[in-house]
């Protein structure tokens, strides 16, 4: 028993746990950069003396930003030391931020919220790969799921306290605190995250290479279709909440969620490196489990909150089983593989608004569930089939 018990607890005490926080507060300032406009609208657009709805392009040119730049930046910088390239996404939400608190003009902050999206794929490209990078092949999945703690902690936490915040003083406080982060995240990076080589001239591999790599699609496309199913439901949900008569209820369901992500996220850390496969089979389930609970009883108080609590268990590991899937199939790649990841995600943020609204205009609230199921069952049946490649079996 004794030598049983020293040959689990040796390398769990040897995670760099320290080095895994500073990533994970990296996922946390780069959440919490892009969704803080979309609590203070009625502030930014008073200071900045535009419409809610113009104040409201400050989320959508972020996401653009990070659209555009994953893939091209990612792919220019294979050969680039990985801890500077870290440091240089995070310098970018320090200037980013710092001119956000200052500007008075518009067109300014947008150009800033453009570097900031900017710098969001190019972190959120390196996060996955750099965890696995630290740890041995048996604890990827761990690593993983610490450094991306930090994006259910921005939704669930960071982004009412900022709201909170800036109601009580002025908006640009908010941003300026986010700079003094992101300053200090910098020195811990720089004192406690190992540095790492980028990729020699003679292993670099082409984007279309790193697509044609077996499993790499598959996994790529659940993304897509898991996350374009949160995002059509997530997008909405407060008119879903209205036409269920619970719209002054908004705030509690997105606290469930948040804090029932929270519980996904820990329990995916857990047991991801082992489950891989059976865990994001059952988190799609449960993800659709509640889909269907909504559709059939959703304007009963009891199940939309058990039905929140569900979806929120089954995304708050979601980003963390993707990216250790693609991980452990693209290997050397796993960089820029990850920037088609970040893309696949942005691209599924943006679909969820655009199929959501179209939804909601032409048929109502009522198409979400059926949608989300599609989607879903699609997710399904592209994760079952992935046995070989993508969504192996654990393997001893």
């Amino acid at each position: 028993m004794t030598t049983s018990t020293a040959t689990i607890d040796v390398p769990a005490a040897r995670l760099p746990v320290a080095s895994l926080l500073a990533l994970a507060l990296a996922g946390f300032i780069t959440i919490l950069t892009e969704a803080l406009p979309a609590g203070l609208l009625p502030q930014i657009g008073a200071g900045l003396k535009i419409s809610q709805a113009l104040a409201g392009q400050l989320v959508t040119v972020y996401a653009v930003g990070s659209l555009m730049a994953a893939i091209p930046l990612i792919a220019a910088t294979q050969g680039v030391r990985r801890r500077p390239l870290l440091l240089s996404a995070i310098a970018g939400f320090v200037v980013a931020n710092t001119v956000t608190m200052v500007s008075d003009s518009y067109l300014l902050t947008m150009v800033a919220r453009f570097l900031a999206g900017v710098s969001a794929g190019l972190l959120w490209a390196l996060l996955a790969g750099y965890a696995a990078r630290m740890v041995p092949e048996h604890q990827k999945g761990r690593a993983i799921a610490i450094a991306m703690v930090g994006a259910p902690l921005a939704l669930s936490l960071g982004v009412p306290v900022g709201t909170f915040i800036g109601s009580l003083v002025d908006w640009r406080m908010c941003f300026g605190l986010m700079s003094g982060l992101a300053l200090a995240l910098m020195v811990w990076v720089r004192l406690r995250v190992p540095d790492f080589a980028g990729q020699a001239v003679g292993k670099r591999l082409s984007l279309g290479y790193v697509f044609t790599v077996a499993g790499v699609r598959p996994v790529l496309l659940a993304v897509l279709a898991f996350v374009l199913a949160h995002n059509i439901l997530y997008t909405y949900i407060a008119p879903f909440l209205t036409s269920a008569g619970m719209a002054e209820r908004t705030d509690l369901v997105l606290l469930v969620f948040g804090i029932t992500a929270l519980l996904g996220i820990w329990i995916i850390g857990v047991l991801i490196d082992r489950y891989l496969r059976a865990l994001t089979l059952c988190s799609t389930i449960l993800f659709g489990l509640s889909a269907l609970a909504l559709g059939t009883a959703g304007n009963i108080p009891g199940v939309v909150y058990a039905a929140t609590a569900a979806w929120g268990l089954a995304f708050g590991g979601a980003g963390a089983l993707f990216q250790t899937a693609l991980a452990r199939t693209a290997g050397e790649a796993a960089d820029v593989a990850q920037s088609m990841l970040v893309t696949a995600w942005n691209i599924a943020i943006a679909g969820g608004g655009i199929i959501g609204g179209i939804l909601l205009d032409r048929i109502g609230v009522p198409a979400f569930p059926p949608a989300l199921l599609v989607l879903l069952i699609l997710t399904l049946a592209i994760v079952w089939a992935g046995k070989r490649h993508g969504f192996p079996p654990a393997q001893r």
